[in-house]
């Protein structure tokens, strides 16, 4: 009966995250059709499971009618390991039915750091969180990187405005950081939630939203340093949502040791936080 439960859970649990569309928060929507896929595989195996429990198994009760000398000691151990199985296999049942699934925010930014490089001590190249700056590298061979590289600089570059939406947001703004001094002068717009630190000026902030290459585990978050005019008068809070338009340049940013790409801000607006936050890799 337990397996059936369990099934049955597993089942339920990534019906309602497709239902509610909350599959977009673990995964790249691009792969949605294999957690889909999963819902009929896990329906089959609870149905068959169903069966099989209502037939029963006859013969095991023969057995058991007729079993006077086994091992209780050994039947224990076995009844200790499978509440510990079950157990297990419950928690991300119950957790992901019953909690609500959680967006990433800027408390996550604050936690893991602000660099541009790999977060330390991840060392498996599937798994990297990357801050700011978009980097596929680690996913191609050298060549085909390069070529994808060249392809997107040649296609971004020649436009004189730029739009980061959700369908050019990891592409264009890696191309942006690999070859800044191209798209120098270039307007760009870009929409995130707001993120600042203690060692930008007053009218700066990073603009920055969560990106999925595959899956959450590899969750980065991404953006742009954005500056406004020094008379600006408006108090933007953590987290609130903007799009902003402007000129890029660049400049050397201290605690990065490095030259990277800002926005000076012509146009912004608050905006409503998207019913999906999330930008996710296109291939």
């Amino acid at each position: 009966m337990l397996r059936i439960i369990i099934l049955f859970g597993f089942t339920y649990f990534f019906l309602m995250l497709h239902a509610k569309g909350d599959i977009s928060k673990y995964i790249n929507m691009k792969y949605s059709y294999l957690s889909f896929s999963m819902i009929f595989l896990m329906g089959f195996l609870t149905l068959y499971q169903l069966i099989q429990w209502a037939r029963g198994d006859k013969r095991k009760d023969h057995n058991h009618d007729h079993d006077h000398g086994h091992d209780h000691s050994h039947d224990e151990d076995t009844i200790l390991k499978k509440v510990f199985t079950y157990t297990m296999m419950l928690i991300p049942i119950i957790t992901g039915i019953f909690l609500p699934a959680a967006t990433l925010d800027s408390t996550i930014v604050k936690a893991k750091g602000f660099h541009f490089s790999f977060i330390d001590n991840d060392t498996d190249q599937y798994a990297n969180h990357q801050i700011l700056r978009p980097d596929a590298s680690p996913y191609y061979d050298k060549i085909a990187y390069n070529q994808m590289d060249k392809n997107d600089l040649k296609k971004y570059g020649s436009e004189n405005r730029i739009v980061l939406d959700d369908k050019h947001y990891f592409r264009a703004l890696e191309s942006i950081y690999n070859h800044p001094g191209n798209f120098i002068d270039k307007k760009v717009v870009l929409k995130g939630f707001a993120y600042r630190t203690d060692d930008i000026e007053n009218n700066q902030l990073f603009v920055l939203r969560f990106g999925i290459i595959h899956c959450i585990a590899d969750a980065g978050v991404y953006g742009m340093l954005v500056e406004f005019p020094k008379d600006m008068k408006s108090q933007i809070h953590k987290d609130e949502w903007l799009q902003v338009e402007g000129t890029l340049e660049t400049t050397y940013y201290q605690p990065f040791k490095e030259n990277i790409p800002y926005l000076k801000v012509t146009k912004w607006e608050e905006i409503p936080k998207p019913k999906d936050p999330y930008v996710y890799r296109q291939y």
